[in-house]
């Protein structure tokens, strides 16, 4: 009897101490790799701090107070975290099943942008859910689509690449629907799909000449297009080519461009501004000249309150992650995780580099967010519902090293028995 008060007593206290179920009683809950989950959940969390900090800006725009975007903000995380918790339960085998009904809906959901678009900023690339008000983006859920529906006939038809019809069509096809039907409104989006898209085909052996065959027809398509919508303007074929064609201009004669490319000369300036240990949280000024501080700008933004030690230290994040999940993919039992960890791991890096390329004066001007740090419903969820599908993948190799472990130390004692 006094020896179960004792343990009694002895968790009682544990349970009293500050902390002592904190972290580790917490990620007991989460399976996979502990190292991502720890960066994941940290940029959830720091995003609150920048968000609230970046949006001076948006309220002066939009009106309100920094707590209403800071608790939507909040709200999408809880939303993002649920997600990604409830997928990396689920077992890996169901992403693949999933691929061709989550490709379709893509496609559905772009198609239902063009006919019920909800301008935002300018684009005509959201849609309005009914009756909660807030907006999605269908190419974020769109993308991730592909990514799996690709990972997946990579495998199925790895035997038939070089035959037009049951090879080719269906891997292919894809691919052009989503970035012709992404390209319209955002350009930087569609080049950044198909070059993943690329990327995968090349990594799943996929004949070099059938790529170059590929990249010939998205190459003559575009200019196809561009050429109907300067001939016959009034078919509006491409709405953004205006803000492309400055942008692109703009980035290459910046000092005759001083006005027009103001937004990319303040986010340099803002960099500038961060030095070695930044402004300080809060203390930012050129933020509430950057249109987007709170998204497209992020980089800019951190680096002036922060600094660029912070900044080294945002990339080594971002770098540790892609680090994390390919290690996943390359330890996994089948191709289609393999290339499934890849492609999400491709998608992540590419989307921050370009967001810190874009504010550093190296890309021209572009709409590419960082990924679960800046403020955006959709494009966060997705994220966390990428990261959870990488960490059911982990979770299942590290249940099946576990097994593994435990038939080994079975068989050793048998044999010892013996």
């Amino acid at each position: 009897m006094s020896n179960s008060e004792t343990v009694v007593t002895s968790d009682s206290e544990t349970m009293l101490k500050p902390g002592s179920l904190s972290v580790k009683r917490f990620l007991n809950y989460l399976k996979g790799d502990r190292v991502i989950w720890i960066i994941t959940l940290l940029m959830l969390a720091f995003s609150l701090v920048t968000v609230f900090s970046f949006v001076p800006v948006l309220v002066k725009v939009e009106g309100g107070t920094p707590f209403k975007y800071l608790f939507k903000h909040f709200i999408y995380i809880l939303i993002s975290f649920a997600a990604m918790f409830w997928v990396h339960r689920q077992d890996p085998k169901y992403f693949s099943q999933v691929s061709k009904f989550a490709l379709i809906l893509g496609i559905g959901l772009l198609l239902l942008t063009l006919l019920l678009p909800n301008e935002v900023n300018n684009a005509k690339r959201w849609i309005r859910v009914p009756f909660i008000g807030l907006t999605f983006q269908a190419s974020d859920f769109a993308k991730l689509a592909l990514i799996i529906y690709l990972s997946r006939q990579l495998v199925k038809r790895k035997d038939q690449f070089k035959d037009w019809k049951e090879g080719f069509v269906p891997i292919v096809l894809p691919i052009v629907l989503v970035c012709g039907l992404i390209v319209k409104d955002n350009f930087s989006t569609a080049g950044i799909v198909f070059m993943l898209a690329i990327g995968l085909l090349f990594l799943g052996r996929f004949p070099f000449s059938r790529i170059l065959a590929i990249f010939g027809m998205a190459i003559g398509g575009l200019f196809l297009i561009v050429l109907l919508h300067k001939a016959v303007p009034d078919l509006n074929l491409l709405p953004r080519y205006t803000t492309w064609e400055n942008r692109i201009l703009n980035r290459m004669d910046t000092e005759s461009n001083v006005v027009d490319n103001a937004q990319a000369v303040n986010a340099q300036l803002a960099i500038y501004n961060g030095k070695i240990f930044g402004q300080g949280v809060g203390d930012g000024k050129l933020k509430e000249y950057l249109p987007e501080a709170y998204a497209d700008f992020y980089y800019s933004s951190f680096v002036e309150e922060f600094g660029s030690l912070s900044a080294i230290v945002l990339t080594m994040a971002y770098l540790i992650l892609l680090f994390r999940i390919f290690r996943i993919g390359l330890k996994a039992e089948n191709l289609f995780e393999t290339y499934f960890c890849i492609g999400i791991g491709m998608l992540l890096i590419t989307q921050a580099s370009v967001n810190m390329l874009v504010c550093t004066g190296v890309f021209p001007v572009t709409g590419q967010n960082m990924p679960l740090l800046a403020m955006g419903g959709s494009a966060m969820i997705m994220t966390c519902m990428a990261i959870g599908m990488v960490q059911s993948i982990a979770a299942k190799q590290e249940k099946g090293t576990k097994k593994t472990k435990e038939e080994s130390g079975d068989n050793q004692l048998i044999n010892e028995d013996e």
